[in-house]
């Protein structure tokens, strides 16, 4: 197995990813081969002051890398050698069987779509967050931003999707899929979870159990939750506010703990030809390091295998 590591996508710089990488390497098993793509260089010299040797690993020169500032639809064309447009094509080629990054989300998902390209039958790839449950288990959240505005019948799909990805990845052997909307009621919605929920009712192709409520994500209702981009990131982002200001007021609590990113290090595009991962930009080199870890767990899956399967 080879995992493409970008190292120039950090927010905190190259030492940050390489560091996660020595971590991770020390924790994988021989057959899995990281290959860092970045300044080689700096690459090398990170390794040396992590006392790594660089025979372990694969380095593959990039330059004029993409930064956070660069226009995500154009910074790929613009920037060919970059680490990223180097990662998707070696991974398009299929010199890797994934690529990881924590640089340029546009650019990242840009490139997941028109490099990679969507698996046939699916019409918009997404992206997802972990929802930590009250039972000590995880739900899925679903779409978190790749996609601001939908049709229902891409609500459909995501439905879909992170019934895949919840029984291939995380072991649950028929995940409850439910509709985010402000009532369980099947009549209660706007207008795309009203035709989303009819599109939905009844599906033989994944559990559809009905509406679910902004009250019922942490408890066992359902293990998937489907709603727009758009809703899904003002979600996600307010957990993460609410994260932060009671993880200052009361201090250090084991179920709030399982809200912090850090844990999970990063989610994959859900509907390419290809194990894409992305990463937050701030992250750590112990979230990095996860990262790394679950992109092999992603790989053994065969996630996006399934989801080809099922989308014939």
């Amino acid at each position: 197995m080879r995992i493409g590591v970008d190292i120039m996508g950090s927010d905190h710089g190259p030492l940050v990813p390489i560091r996660a990488s020595v971590q991770a390497v020390k924790e994988l098993p021989e057959e899995v081969r990281l290959v860092l793509i970045g300044d080689e260089h700096t690459i090398r010299e990170g390794l040396s002051a992590e006392g790594a040797d660089a025979a372990r690993f694969d380095i593959v020169p990039s330059r004029d890398d993409i930064t956070m500032s660069d226009h995500a639809t154009k910074a790929l064309a613009a920037k060919p050698e970059s680490s990223i447009a180097i990662g998707f094509r070696l991974l398009k080629q299929g010199e890797l069987d994934a690529f990881a990054s924590t640089g340029n989300t546009g650019a990242m998902l840009v490139g997941s779509v028109m490099v990679m390209k969507p698996s046939p039958g699916v019409l918009r790839p997404c992206i997802t967050s972990i929802l930590p449950k009250e039972d000590g288990s995880f739900g899925l959240l679903v779409d978190v931003g790749a996609n601001a505005d939908c049709k229902p019948e891409v609500l459909f799909q995501f439905g879909l999707l992170g019934s895949l990805f919840a029984k291939h990845v995380y072991g649950i052997p028929r995940p409850k899929v439910g509709l985010l909307s402000i009532g369980e009621e099947e009549k209660k919605g706007n207008a795309l979870t009203l035709a989303a929920h009819a599109l939905m009712k009844g599906t033989e192709r994944f559990n559809f159990i009905g509406n679910v409520e902004g009250r019922d994500l942490f408890h066992d209702k359902a293990d998937v939750v489907v709603c727009d981009g758009f809703t899904g990131n003002v979600v996600l982002k307010a957990l993460e506010g609410f994260h932060e200001l009671v993880k200052n007021r009361v201090g250090n609590d084991p179920f709030l703990e399982r809200f912090d990113y850090q844990n999970y290090g990063g989610t994959p595009v859900l509907g390419v030809d290809g194990c894409v991962i992305i990463g937050h930009g701030i992250s750590n080199a112990h979230t990095v390091k996860n990262m790394v870890l679950f992109t092999r767990k992603v790989v053994e899956s065969k996630l996006h295998q399934h989801i080809h399967q099922a989308f014939q």
